[in-house]
């Protein structure tokens, strides 16, 4: 196919559907020679879910455009990222890596040996390339290289030397892989605008940057590795997939921040090329579009149900999980999936089990307790309570929930719309005063007289929905509800605290969102609740 292509046309296609394009000339000026040399890079960190379908369809464009494609498995880059990938477990996850991202391409029908699959530690410890390193560390400031990484590099309150040379690496892969073109999120840009100000310095040419939006996940934000709600992974079965689906955000008429909707233009169209609507005959049967701009415009119209577009989705995302299902049935890659990604709380827990007998209290695991940004909408007095009120909160799903507090009592009324706070979703609800309250609002609090509260914040720039995390169990899956049996919130919970920083944290690690800490504004030494 690429043979038929002119210049023109195989820059359309390379193009299409990126949010932006640096050293647009560049690539023009090479198509119009040869074939353009392109890489995508991938830390080996957290398991690769459907998101990855959207570079996926991109590859599959850039093959027909008669690209020459280099995959990377950054496994050298996982470690350096905040040690989110441990170093027993980088071959691992190279492999899992390596497996599944050969498994999706083979489902979307990319030809494998049209590609070049390479890891990281393959070079990036070679005697020529550590000198780079060190050549390029005396040239970038320390503010050039925290910036570069601060939409990619896990941000922590005090990090780590390793945080700011993984820009640097990311730059060098670009000439030691021997490329032309270097693809990512939009996320990376900041990395981008690196490695064209100082691979000059070094000699090395400048690269062009092509960039994929960032497709919202499942709860309206970003799709996360660390955020289980947020992602389909690649082995769920089909019934995850309908339960995950039927929890995603996608309001009626809203175009933004869809998920499903972005899905179906990220991937869907791409290697489709149509997309089928399911649709009740007494709803006018089922509707095929060839445009994702006519399936938008008439879901912003309310002329497609959120439903129907949920349904349809889910049978197209089947028949793309599929094959890779089948493939991870063998029992050598159902091994290799349990120990590249070991259950943090099994492991644990069994070495304590060894000493103490067992059962699931010998190591709590506070990823089971389900703690999302939320979005207060709404607040009105309790009818039958004068200390209590009711809030409508966001929390990334169809409907919001109605939560139960006396935190008017310390925060004004006026204060508290609109405002993000953390809201606890994964409690059996209970009714207060008649009324059920369907979670719980998380505050900080300084017994005393009088009482201090205040409610925790969530980093700058989140979304309702997004999971909040302890700081070392990204991956962890909350429960669906907490046996009130069991005691896991209280149990959790007295080991919540506020720092002398004013930094949420249980047991001295941070609580965090994939934007970074949870903090308060006062209440140094507070406890939360």
């Amino acid at each position: 196919m690429a043979d038929q292509l002119s210049p023109d046309e195989k820059f359309h296609l390379i193009t299409r559907n990126l949010q932006e394009v640096l050293g647009e000339e560049k690539l023009k000026q090479i198509l119009q020679e040869r074939e353009l040399k392109v890489y995508w890079g991938t830390a080996t960190t957290g398991k690769p879910h459907v998101a990855y379908f959207v570079p996926m369809s991109k590859i599959a464009d850039f093959l027909k455009a008669g690209c020459e494609v280099t995959i990377l498995f950054a496994d050298l880059h996982a470690f350096l990222d905040n040690m989110k990938a441990p170093w027993e477990l980088l071959e691992l996850r190279v492999k899992y890596y390596e497996q599944v991202i050969k498994a999706m391409l083979e489902s979307i029908g990319v030809p494998l040996d049209k590609l070049k699959f390479v890891k990281g530690t393959d070079f990036q410890l070679s005697r020529e390339y550590t000198l780079d390193v060190y050549r390029l560390s005396s040239m970038v400031t320390e503010h050039d290289a925290k910036k570069a990484g601060a939409e990619v590099v896990k941000q922590v309150e005090h990090p780590l030397l390793s945080g700011l040379l993984y820009p640097g690496l990311q730059a060098l892969d670009e000439e030691y892989l021997k490329v032309d073109a270097q693809f990512g999120g939009v996320d990376q840009r900041k990395i981008f605008t690196l490695a064209e100000k100082y691979l000059p310095s070094l000699g090395y040419a400048k690269r062009s940057h092509l960039m994929n939006p960032m497709v919202p996940g499942l709860t309206g934000a970003k799709m996360s590795s660390s955020e289980e709600e947020s992602k389909i992974d690649l082995l769920d079965s089909a019934g995850d997939v309908k339960k995950k689906l039927k929890k995603a955000f996608c309001e009626p008429g809203n175009i933004q921040n869809n998920g499903v909707l972005s899905f179906v233009k990220h991937v869907v169209f791409p290697l489709r090329g149509e997309f089928c609507v399911k649709r009740d005959p007494k709803w006018g049967g089922d509707k095929i579009y060839t445009a994702f701009e006519e399936l938008e415009k008439d879901f912003a119209e309310e002329l497609v149900h959120p439903g129907d577009l949920k349904a349809s989705v889910e049978v197209a995302l089947n028949q793309l999980l599929e094959p890779i299902r089948k493939k991870f049935e063998s029992p050598e890659l159902r091994k290799l999936s349990n120990t590249a990604y070991p259950n943090p709380s099994k492991t644990k827990g069994a070495a304590k089990g060894a000493k103490a007998g067992g059962g699931e209290d010998d190591e709590l695991d506070p990823s089971r307790v389900d703690i999302r940004v939320g979005k207060i909408i709404s607040v009105e007095k309790h009818p039958d309570a004068d200390s209590l009120y009711l809030e409508k909160i966001d929390v990334g799903e169809p409907q919001p929930r109605t939560v139960v507090s006396g935190l008017v009592a310390y925060v004004s009324q006026e204060d508290l719309q609109d405002r993000l706070v953390l809201v606890l979703c994964n409690l059996k609800p209970q009714k207060m005063r008649g009324i059920e309250s369907q979670a719980m609002l998380l505050c900080a609090s300084i017994e005393g007289e009088p009482r201090r509260v205040e409610p925790l914040d969530p980093p700058e720039g989140s979304s309702p929905g997004e999971r909040v995390f302890v700081e070392g169990y990204e991956t962890g899956k909350p429960d669906d509800k907490l046996n009130p049996k069991k005691k896991v919130w209280e149990k959790v919970q007295v080991d919540l605290k506020i720092s002398g920083e004013c930094v949420a944290q249980w047991k001295d690690k941070q609580l965090m969102t994939k934007l970074g800490q949870i903090t308060c504004k006062t209440l140094k030494g507070g406890n939360i609740s």
